[in-house]
């Protein structure tokens, strides 16, 4: 625990005082002379000798929380997120197509992300990004699940795997006022001329590197089975990231040797390239999983979205403790009530 205004621990040197000065009003009242036919009688109606000293206690220690209070306590406490956005960008190549994921990678892909959709709290936005020899937004931002099933029901293979293309993509969705533009990132000056919309974007933004994974409300979950064969360098397109704060969270999706289960000539293409995929993960501060079944790629998702949903960081717990002071002053008060009829 730390505090925000430290120099405000001073009062706490008060708190043996008031120990003192509750023995010292207890002695000050005197012993009145009373004439009783019974001791008894008197033991009998003020009660067992301990319970004058609780609420005076539960008091004291209020006062010590107020006191506590004043520094403005602050804990990490692990919070849902009151805002948030999570990106699913999904590898939409052929090479989904192989079979050592049941039934196939894309059918293990798609089942796994209905899950994963269903599991989320309803307040957390998702967007969907596919990626085949290009990205594109499959379904923008959005709390709408049915939109976001259709979505992942309506995907059509293609050729191609740009990894690095399907980042700047989510990045260009979490990022509106950033002005970042694939089609200026792959093409430069040789963009081609049919983009009419070119002078109605906003130039790119200058931004100031913030930490990898310091931007919490937003995340990126990339599934790739292969590797990268077009578009932007993967790592350029994860520094992007890892400059504006964003975790990008990696699953690769099948086994060592199913790319040999294809029957294509361009193997190599088809294999997951782990060492690539890792250090995605790695330079944003993300997460890297491999899911060598639909089981476990169902299990990664699960993971990541009980991890997506909440986040532990610094929060101010000084209402906390001024309720619990409310609590005991209010208990002291009722126990003094009930046992002695007034305040003591």
């Amino acid at each position: 625990m730390s505090f925000l205004w430290p120099q405000y621990l001073w009062w706490m040197l008060l708190l043996p005082l008031l120990p003192a000065l509750y023995l010292w009003l207890l002695r000050r009242r005197g012993k009145p002379v009373l004439r009783l036919s019974s001791i008894a009688v008197v033991r009998q109606a003020a009660g067992p000798a301990w319970r004058r000293h609780v609420p005076p206690a539960l008091i004291l220690l209020a006062l010590a929380l107020l006191m506590l209070c004043l520094a403005r306590p602050v804990a990490r406490v692990t919070l849902p997120w009151s805002k948030s956005v999570i990106m699913l960008a999904i590898d939409v190549s052929l090479s989904m197509r192989v079979g050592d994921v049941k039934p196939t990678r894309m059918v293990a892909a798609q089942e796994a992300a209905r899950s994963f959709l269903q599991d989320l709290p309803r307040d957390i936005d998702v967007g969907i990004v596919t990626f085949a020899g290009t990205a594109v937004v499959a379904q923008q931002v959005t709390r709408d699940r049915p939109s976001l099933l259709a979505a992942i029901d309506n995907i059509q293979m293609q050729r191609g795997t740009a990894i690095g293309s399907a980042i700047v993509v989510c990045l260009a969705e979490l990022f509106p006022d950033h002005g970042i533009d694939l089609s200026d990132m792959i093409f430069g000056s040789q963009r081609p001329a049919q983009s009419l919309d070119r002078q109605q974007k906003a130039p790119p933004k200058a931004i100031e590197p913030v930490a990898p994974g310091s931007y919490k409300p937003a995340a990126i979950i990339l599934l790739s089975d292969g590797r990268r064969t077009t578009g932007v360098d993967t790592l350029r397109a994860a520094q992007m990231a890892a400059d504006r704060g964003v975790r990008v969270h990696v699953v690769g999706l099948g086994t060592p040797d199913g790319h040999l289960m294809a029957g294509e000539g361009m193997a190599f293409y088809l294999q997951l390239d782990e060492a690539g995929l890792r250090e995605v993960a790695r330079v944003t501060g993300g997460e890297y999983h491999q899911a060598a079944n639909a089981d476990a790629l169902r299990g990664v998702y699960q993971q990541l979205g009980s991890k997506l949903q909440a986040e532990t960081r610094e929060t101010e717990v000084t209402a906390l403790f001024a309720l619990l002071a409310a609590l005991l002053v209010a208990a002291g008060t009722t126990l003094s009530l009930l046992w002695f009829g007034r305040v003591a």
